[in-house]
């Protein structure tokens, strides 16, 4: 099977643009990458601990107060109460700081 030279250079000229768009996406997603591990790394060295969890990122479930189920009972029935898993934490006991993020510095 012959391909007429016209078609293979519009093919050739697709495939280097192709090619070359997905190099500069790839170097810019790696540069940007990387600033920003620079910039968190300079952040953590001058920030403080976080007040709410004292640096740790999380702390004890405000909700299942580290139980990791509550009890629920549906529609205010006080005749079925069911243990049911903490939505909050999903079962961890621990909740991310919302104060940090999790990062354990503000």
């Amino acid at each position: 099977m012959v391909v007429p030279h016209q078609l293979r250079l519009v093919g050739t000229a697709a495939a280097i643009g192709f090619g070359g768009l997905l190099s500069v996406s790839l170097a810019s997603s790696v540069t940007t990458r990387i600033l920003q591990a620079v910039a968190e790394g300079k952040r953590k060295k001058n920030a403080l601990p976080c007040g709410v969890c004292k640096g740790k990122g999380f702390y004890i479930c405000k909700l299942c107060k580290g139980n990791s189920t509550i009890n629920w009972s549906p529609l205010y029935d006080p005749v079925v109460i069911n243990p049911c898993l903490c939505p909050t934490c999903a079962g961890n006991r621990v909740q991310r700081c919302l104060n940090c993020l999790g990062k354990g510095y503000s």
